[in-house]
């Protein structure tokens, strides 16, 4: 009879080690694809940030060419109406650019602080993950050693080791805490 129980533990050793071994490799393969997904919502961010500081000097680059026409206008002495015309529309010109510039930057920078939200959000759910697959993997360990040493005592503390990691993988999909 000793033999039967012995038998019927073993077998949900075997069971509860299959079930831990595929949670630790879905947990695996969300964390990847996570953290895939960070690295590109970093990159991706990186590449508007740089779009938003060459729309930037651009901006910039105007603001300066309209001081400096406006600067040449003040100091210019007796100048022709004509002339006078051509300096105005040329700063107006500038004006416009720089404020398209300006408006065209608070989009990218828009786009950009977005990229970083997905990429925090990625990082978190990829850390989680991490964390379950090291729940997991001491889990399996102690299922693999109770299997062999055929304790029962080492079986049941994998168990609870195993449902920690349990619970981070599914908190991993939801982030309940």
């Amino acid at each position: 009879m000793a033999e039967e129980k012995k038998d019927t533990w073993l077998n949900y050793l075997a069971l509860t080690t299959v079930i831990l071994a595929v949670c630790a490799t879905l947990a695996t393969f969300k964390g990847g694809g996570y953290s895939t997904r960070s690295v590109m919502s970093q990159t991706q961010a990186s590449d508007q940030w740089a779009y938003f500081q060459a729309k930037s000097i651009k901006s910039y680059i105007y603001d300066m060419q309209k001081d400096k026409i406006e600067l040449e206008l003040k100091t210019a002495g007796k100048m022709s109406p004509q002339a006078t015309a051509e300096y105005a529309k040329k700063i107006e010109e500038y004006e416009k650019k720089s404020k398209k510039y300006d408006a065209e930057k608070n989009e990218i920078q828009a786009e950009a602080k977005r990229f970083e939200q997905v990429r925090n959000d990625a990082q978190q759910h990829s850390q989680i993950f991490g964390i379950a697959v090291i729940y997991l993997q001491i889990a399996i360990l102690l299922s693999s050693i109770a299997a062999l040493i055929k304790k029962k005592l080492v079986w049941l503390l994998g168990v609870s080791v195993g449902l920690v990691g349990v619970v981070y993988f599914l908190n991993g999909f939801f982030l309940f805490f």
